[in-house]
């Protein structure tokens, strides 16, 4: 269904450009009314691990990506020879992408030759029926409901401590949740900011902020409390509320937002829509593409009234961290660049020691870098936003567990967010003597 839709999108966005104005109304209607009819399914769909070696072979890759004549999901943007992309192909292209990469003699993996198989094992485990509203235990993928639920218990639970924010609004007039957690006011107390699931597929960040909130509630471990009770905190678990709905109902692969600007293809990419230097590289203008910046900057409700909300305590915060997945890096701004701008080498050298914590419950290890090394030239996005606009001391992208899918084991997900607390630990120990001195 999947490729259906898209073809029929891309012939609805044919339509407008030649002025058929009546036929391309009806072709969105039709292409909306199919889209919303059934779940979109990945049967027989393969996820490919692709080693460019050579400047051939990437620029090869690269074409691909541009011209999306295969109708291919990258999962990484093809940026350096040597550095391993992931990308999702349809069926129907399957033989004619391998015979295409093939000649060009690049390696690859199949990582899953369907990855539809995941998806259903990843649903039964994920049963929700059963669970009280108000709960949560990270063993599971739990959706808006169920962690919005989460976020007015702890508010009514501990009124002293918790309160709740209303941080921006979404396309489908959903309020961006989050909460501040505060256990004094003392003087010249300093704030951690903490968002997730900017992105709607990626199911692992959002388990992570709240596993964080909790902790710092509830933990006994006395380096825990010493940082939890130390700062103010602001904790938004899903800041594209519509997009992550429609990953749990409709599309389990949805990235975008959900809003409709008349072209036939829903939704712009968040991450790419913040308005330092939007646009410029590593994002689309064709609103059919997953990267999709939007028709201007800011141009999404929940991109702009995030902000807004930021503008209002961004003088106060040390630490921000915005939770991704996947690829087990702990990323630095800038994605215009490679080179090292602002307190980079201080920033780094925190982060390496972040990521040394973290690897040492499970081994699991991360790269450390900025965007432009390790993800290739990408603008847009909130981190730089937040840093350039605000000069924030200490800000970070997380990009989580694991290596290979956005379709990570349930039973992975504690230990991901107990590691990650264990690098939070580091990094805002680090952050305060370096702010203090």
């Amino acid at each position: 269904m999947y490729v259906h839709t898209f073809l029929r999108k891309k012939y609805c966005k044919i339509l407008l450009m030649q002025g058929k104005m009546k036929l391309a109304s009806f072709c969105i209607l039709a292409s909306l009314l199919s889209f919303s009819s059934a779940v979109v399914r990945y049967d027989n769909y393969t996820l490919y691990k692709l080693s460019p070696k050579t400047s051939y072979q990437l620029k090869l890759l690269q074409n691909l990506q541009e011209s999306n004549e295969h109708k291919l999901d990258f999962w990484r943007n093809p940026y350096k020879v040597g550095v391993p992309i992931d990308v999702l192909v349809s069926p129907e292209e399957k033989y004619k992408f391998e015979y295409v990469i093939g000649k060009s003699n690049v390696k690859f993996q199949v990582l899953t030759s369907n990855v539809q198989e995941q998806i259903d094992e990843e649903s039964k485990v994920n049963n929700l029926r059963s669970l009280k509203k108000g709960e949560l235990t990270w063993d599971r993928y739990y959706d808006l409901e169920h962690i919005n639920s989460w976020l007015k218990k702890l508010a009514k639970d501990y009124p002293d401590k918790v309160t709740l924010i209303k941080g921006g609004k979404s396309f489908e007039k959903r309020d961006i949740l989050g909460v501040k957690v505060s256990f004094g006011k003392q003087k010249g107390r300093r704030s951690v900011w903490l968002d997730s699931q900017i992105h709607a597929r990626e199911w692992i960040a959002a388990p992570t902020t709240t596993f964080i909130l909790n902790e710092i509630l509830h933990s006994k471990d006395p380096a825990v409390r010493a940082m939890a009770e130390s700062h103010d905190w602001y904790i938004f678990p899903v800041i594209n509320p519509d997009g992550f709905v429609y990953s749990h109902t409709e599309e389990r692969l949805w990235r975008k937002t959900r809003s409709d600007y008349g072209t036939g293809c829903i939704g712009t990419d968040p991450n790419r829509n913040w308005g330092y230097k939007w646009n410029e590289m590593g994002a689309s203008s064709d609103p059919c593409e997953s990267d999709y910046a939007g028709p201007h900057a800011f141009s999404e409700i929940e991109v702009k009234s995030l902000s807004k909300y930021m503008s209002k305590v961004a003088n106060k915060i040390l630490l921000y961290i915005t939770f991704h997945s996947h690829g087990q890096y702990i990323l630095l701004p800038y994605g215009h660049t490679r080179d090292h701008l602002d307190n980079y080498d201080e920033a780094y050298k925190l982060a390496k020691k972040a990521a040394k914590s973290l690897a040492v419950r499970y081994g699991t290890k991360y790269d450390v870098g900025n965007i432009g090394k390790l993800m290739g030239l990408i603008t847009g996005s909130s981190m730089d936003w937040y840093k350039k606009n605000y000069q924030i001391p200490f800000a970070y992208a997380y990009e989580l567990r694991d290596k290979n899918s956005f379709e990570l084991p349930q039973d992975q997900i504690i230990p991901n967010c107990l590691e990650v607390l264990d690098s939070l630990v580091t990094l805002l120990k680090g952050a305060d003597a370096l702010y203090k001195s």
